[in-house]
């Protein structure tokens, strides 16, 4: 189907009517009973939230939960209350900013972990106000959105997350073209690991909140075997050099939970090149 809007067009915080002053028919009221009727008509069980947001989970999902600074891949289908389809994503869904979304939005998707789905009934307050939009959608509509959260995209959640523990920790970090941050405290004196090589190295891992998940004071292994946060970090030290490895999880093991780490984890590990074959 080709979009008659693209989706950040359709589902614009800049859309949405700030004004007050234009209230002239009383939409909260009326969209309440349209969303209620809405919602008995198709035996809906929907929660209603603080802001008059009402939402249903038909399926909760097992993955990551989005936050506002998310950047979330959704299939959704909009419609009127009446049924009419204003806009619709194909099965592979859209990449959304949720900062740039309508406030029903950037609400409702986090009701939703990786793999949910369900329908979010917005009210106008929360989407397009007294003005609606050029004609698709009337001035003072609810808009009902069946929803489903394919993936996350952590990106920006995790350089803002990684910045803040090198300010915080006062690090002399350098970040690679890839995102990678990696702090040298030992350049050492021996040769760079290249991405195929052998090495033996001591290590410790932990989260930004200093939680540590795994650390081994020996091992040994090829760097086109690990993570690419290893594969590229570790050609940074030579032989008896030590350091730090701040790995976004586009770097680590993605957006799915992994073992022990959660779906979407910052990844630090404290690093000892003990030895390059």
């Amino acid at each position: 189907m080709k979009y008659f809007f693209t989706l950040i067009v359709i589902f614009s915080m800049i859309s949405c009517d700030n004004d007050d002053s234009i209230e002239t028919i009383d939409y909260n009221k009326q969209n309440e009973k349209e969303i209620l009727d809405y919602i008995a008509k198709h035996h809906l069980d929907a929660t209603k939230s603080s802001t008059g947001l009402y939402y249903v989970i038909e399926e909760k999902g097992n993955g990551k939960t989005p936050d506002i600074n998310s950047v979330v891949t959704v299939k959704f289908k909009g419609t009127l209350a009446d049924g009419t389809i204003f806009n619709e994503t194909d099965e592979l869904g859209l990449a959304l900013d949720l900062q740039t979304l309508i406030l029903g939005m950037q609400e409702g998707i986090p009701y939703f972990n990786i793999g949910g789905k369900g329908i979010l009934l917005i009210p106008s307050k929360l989407a397009y106000g007294t003005n609606g939009y050029e004609g698709v959608i009337p001035p003072g509509s609810i808009i009902i959105v069946e929803i489903e959260l394919l993936d996350i995209d952590f990106e920006k959640q995790n350089e803002e997350d990684i910045l803040n523990y090198i300010n915080e920790n006062n690090l002399n970090a350098s970040r690679s073209d890839s995102g990678l941050y990696y702090v040298i405290d030992k350049e050492g004196t021996g040769e760079y690991p290249n991405s195929n090589s052998e090495v033996t190295v001591k290590y410790k891992g932990y989260y930004t909140d200093d939680k540590v998940f795994d650390q081994n004071d020996n091992t040994s292994f090829n760097l086109q075997q690990v993570i690419p946060g290893w594969t590229e970090g570790l050609t940074y030290f030579k032989k008896g050099g030590s350091g730090m490895l701040l790995i976004p999880s586009k770097l680590g093991y993605g957006t799915r939970d992994h073992s022990v780490i959660p779906g979407g984890s910052v990844l630090i590990f404290d690093i000892d090149l003990l030895d390059v074959k």
